[in-house]
C-alpha cells in the first residue's frame, strides 16, 4: 500500500510539472546544457507564476498547501527539474549587467530552490500535441506536392508563384526596413534600435515574434568616431553599388531572360512535352527506294552559307551540280529499263 501511495504521489507531481510546463503564464527560454538543448525558467518567475495562478496547485491534491520552496525541492528530488547556473559569470565588455536569459548553462552543485538568480531546467520529454504530430506527417505530402508543381494547372501555378513572390518580397522588405532604421538611428543618435527584435529568434511565441518595439538599450553609447566610420562606410558602399549598377539595356536583357524562364516553367505541361518529343524524333529513310531523295526536303548541304563566305558558295555549287547529275543518271536508268 505504501508503494502504491508513493507511485500515486509521484504521478501527481509529474502531472503538475507537465501542466506548469505547458502553461503560457510561466516565462521560459531555451539554452544549451551539457551539449543538450533544454527549456528553463527563473526561480523568481516561478514564484510569481504560482502567486498569479494558485489554482494550478490543486493538481497536487493533498500537497496543494505546500510552499513554493517545498514544491520545487520535491520536483528536484524526483528528477523532474535540475537547477542550473550561467556559464558566463562576468559582464561582457560594453554591457552593464549579466544577460537576463543566458544561452549556455551548467548544473549547479547545490540542488535546492533559490529565488535569486537561479535557473531550473525541465528534464522530462515534453509530450507533443496532436497538431504537431499531424504537422510532421504532412511534410512528406508537402514534399510530394512541391515535386509535382510542373504538372499543376496554369492558374494554380500562377497562384503559387505570386504567393511565394509576395511572401519573399515581404520578408526582404521587412529585413531591409529593420537594417535601415537601425543604421540611421545608430549613426545619428547612437541608439541600437531593432524593430521586430524577435523576428529572427529560433524559439519565440507568436506574440513575441511580431512584437514591434524592442527592449530598452542597455549597452553603452558608441563613440562618435565609430559612428563616423560606419557613416563613411555606408556612403562608400552606396557609391560602389551605384557605380556598378547595370544600365537600362542590361536590365532589360536580364528581365527578358528571367521572363522567358518563368514562362517556360508556367507553360510546361506533360502533354506538350510528350508531343514535342515525338515531333523531334528523326524520320527513318528507306535506302532501298531509289527515288526517295527526289521528294525529300533540302539537305544540310543545300543550306545557304553565311554572306561573304565565297568558299561556302563554291561548295554549295559543287553539291548542286552533283545533285543534278544524280537526277539525270536516275532518269536515264528509268528510261533504259522502260525500253527493255
Amino acid at each position: 500500500m505504501q508503494t502504491l501511495k508513493q507511485a500515486a504521489k509521484k504521478d501527481v507531481f509529474q502531472l503538475f510539472a507537465e501542466k506548469v510546463r505547458d502553461h503560457k503564464g510561466l516565462v521560459s527560454r531555451w539554452a544549451v546544457l551539457q551539449e543538450t538543448r533544454v527549456e528553463y525558467f527563473r526561480g523568481k518567475d516561478f514564484v510569481g507564476f504560482l502567486k498569479n495562478h494558485p489554482e494550478i496547485k490543486d493538481i497536487l491534491e493533498s500537497n496543494k498547501n505546500l510552499e513554493v520552496e517545498e514544491i520545487v525541492d520535491t520536483l528536484l528530488s524526483k528528477k523532474l527539474l535540475v537547477r542550473c547556473d550561467r556559464v558566463v559569470k562576468t559582464v561582457r565588455p560594453g554591457k552593464k549587467k549579466l544577460s537576463t536569459w543566458p544561452a549556455h548553462l551548467e548544473i549547479f552543485p547545490d540542488q535546492v530552490f533559490s529565488e535569486n538568480d537561479s535557473f531550473f531546467a525541465w528534464t522530462f520529454v515534453k509530450q507533443r500535441p496532436l497538431w504537431q504530430t499531424l504537422l510532421s506527417l504532412s511534410w512528406p505530402v508537402l514534399t510530394l506536392a512541391i515535386c509535382l508543381f510542373p504538372v499543376y494547372p496554369h492558374g494554380c501555378k500562377l497562384l503559387i508563384l505570386y504567393s511565394c513572390a509576395g511572401l519573399l518580397l515581404l520578408i526582404f522588405s521587412l529585413l531591409s526596413l529593420r537594417a535601415t532604421v537601425f543604421g540611421a538611428l545608430y549613426i545619428i543618435l547612437g541608439k541600437r534600435v531593432w524593430l521586430f527584435p524577435n523576428i529572427l529568434a529560433e524559439e519565440a511565441t507568436l506574440g513575441e515574434l511580431f512584437r514591434l518595439w524592442p527592449n530598452k538599450d542597455e549597452e553603452e553609447r558608441p563613440k562618435w568616431t565609430t559612428r563616423l566610420f560606419y557613416a563613411l562606410l555606408a556612403v562608400l558602399v552606396i557609391l560602389l553599388l551605384r557605380h556598378h549598377a547595370p544600365d537600362e539595356a542590361a536590365r532589360a536583357r536580364y528581365q527578358k531572360r528571367m521572363s522567358n524562364i518563368i514562362d517556360d516553367v508556367l507553360e510546361w505541361s506533360p502533354s506538350l512535352a510528350l508531343s514535342g518529343m515525338m515531333e523531334k524524333q528523326p524520320t527513318v529513310v528507306n535506302a532501298t527506294e531509289p527515288n526517295d531523295f527526289t521528294d525529300s526536303g533540302p539537305t544540310d548541304s543545300e543550306k545557304v552559307p553565311p554572306a561573304g563566305d565565297e568558299g561556302g558558295e563554291t561548295i554549295l555549287e559543287q553539291h548542286e551540280d552533283e545533285e543534278i547529275e544524280n537526277i539525270e543518271d536516275a532518269a536515264d536508268q528509268h528510261q533504259h529499263q522502260d525500253h527493255i
